[in-house]
């Protein structure tokens, strides 16, 4: 028997709609999973749902779930909380994170779920994928006790990231944004905050998640001599301009990308995907992550949320996708 869900998919850039979606019985070693809430990645979302992802990133920026193909018709997202109705007895009745699609319900292999701990509310767990993102790019980074250390770009991923740093013992961490209203966020997070123009220089470590051009100029500004950059943006189809002739070279700065597709060569050896994504889920347990989410909207308002999100005309970090009476 085939019942039947609902999904949000992108139709053509810049316009989004809800459609049935089929829903099959789940076979051995699936589970079926009813919807609790999913999360809004805005940077990346806002560029998919733009038609931004550039032609040959196509395969690479696949999520696990998605159907169709970029620019659209294309069913995309990654950041989902639900409930098993049903699958292997240890899993029912568990609320689970899955890197699926906004959708009301869906049926996966089982291993495509992670438990939620039981410290963590639903609502936060949609961080989870964003929260395992920031721990890759400290895996790639490797921060020093005592490190000085800017994140340049307040959004959902430098959040998590300067959220995170905020913990080592000795590091005076600074999250670097245009916007004045993070100054709050980062208060929150325990963490200083600066305009960028105002930002401290001499820094052993910048993470960079602004995804602009400016940015990351100013990212390679902050840096002592021989310090790194760690480029966590992902820009679509936009070019960056860069100016190397200055202490780039006389410096001798190094940018590193950091990119969650992979599990971080330091790690790679001992840990896998499920290992990284258990670990994040561990970390929400800290309430502080609640200052990352900013809004909420139910699940048939998401084609217009999108459309504001891209806009700009509704600010958010993470914004709330509820499932209620869906």
């Amino acid at each position: 028997m085939t019942r039947e869900a609902r999904a949000f998919w992108l139709r053509t850039p810049g316009v989004g709609e809800i459609r049935p979606a089929p829903l099959p019985e789940p076979g051995p070693g699936e589970v079926l999973v009813r919807s609790r809430c999913s999360g809004v990645s805005r940077g990346t979302e806002t560029l998919v749902f733009a038609g931004r992802v550039p032609a040959d990133q196509y395969a690479a920026m696949r999520a696990p779930f998605q159907e169709g193909d970029f620019p659209a018709p294309v069913k995309y997202g990654y950041l989902s909380v639900g409930v098993v109705e049903r699958g292997p007895a240890h899993l029912c009745g568990r609320t689970v994170f899955c890197l699926h699609p906004h959708q009301t319900a869906y049926v996966v292999p089982a291993e495509a779920v992670v438990p939620v701990p039981e410290a963590v509310p639903p609502a936060r767990a949609v961080l989870a994928g964003t929260v395992e993102t920031a721990v890759n790019a400290l895996w790639d980074a490797a921060p020093l006790v005592g490190d000085r250390v800017s994140v340049v770009g307040g959004g959902m991923v430098g959040c998590c990231v300067a959220a995170l740093l905020a913990r080592f013992p000795g590091v005076r961490v600074e999250l670097v944004d245009t916007d004045p209203a993070r100054a709050a966020v980062a208060a929150a997070l325990g963490v200083g905050f600066a305009a960028p123009r105002d930002a401290a220089g001499g820094r052993d470590l910048v993470v960079h998640a602004s995804a602009t051009s400016a940015g990351l100029r100013r990212s390679l500004e902050l840096l002592r001599a021989e310090g790194t950059v760690v480029e966590l943006s992902w820009y679509g189809d936009r070019v960056v301009d860069l100016a190397l002739g200055g202490a780039f070279h006389s410096g001798r700065l190094t940018i590193r990308s950091s990119q969650v597709g992979a599990v971080a060569p330091a790690r790679r050896g001992s840990r896998g995907f499920a290992d990284r994504l258990a670990l994040a889920l561990d970390l929400l347990a800290d309430p502080v992550f609640d200052a990352l989410v900013t809004g909420e909207s139910p699940f048939a308002e998401l084609p217009d949320v999108l459309a504001r999100l891209a806009a700009g005309s509704l600010p958010a970090l993470c914004h709330l996708i509820t499932y209620d009476g869906e």
